[in-house]
């Protein structure tokens, strides 16, 4: 059984793929996703996190995109793709509630889930190097 947070991710996920692929804005994505599912308030306040922070933070998050996967200009990186790498990227940067690997880990479970067959690795090798900086900074 996914636990909650999981879940929330999954629905944050769901509502920046409609961000992105059809520019609705945030709460009426958010509105819209939810509407379709039957969640918690716990959910509900940890979706509208990771989402507002994504959309916060989305310049520098991207721009982490761009540097650790140069090969990969952003807008040619599926929607999904990008969505799980700049979920992740916040809660790595930015939310710092969970450990890092904790992070990668439910980003390679939703590109499991959501993506293509090389998504998953995809989403480990950028996430890797996004965590190498982070434990650069930190020693």
């Amino acid at each position: 059984m996914k636990g909650a947070r999981h879940k929330a991710r999954e629905i944050a996920l769901q509502v920046l793929y409609e961000i992105d692929a059809v520019e609705h804005s945030p709460e009426s994505a958010i509105d819209h996703i939810l509407s379709t599912n039957e969640v918690t308030s716990d959910i509900i306040d940890f979706v509208r996190v990771l989402v507002n922070g994504v959309i916060k933070y989305r310049e520098e998050l991207d721009q982490n995109i761009r540097d650790f996967a140069p090969a990969w200009p952003l807008n040619q990186i599926s929607i999904i793709d990008r969505n799980i790498l700049r979920l992740a990227i916040f809660e790595i940067l930015h939310d710092n509630k969970i450990p890092v690997k904790v992070a990668i880990n439910e980003a390679v479970e939703l590109a499991k889930t959501f993506g293509s067959n090389n998504s998953s690795r995809f989403i480990n090798g950028v996430l890797g190097s996004v965590s190498n900086l982070v434990s650069n900074k930190k020693s």
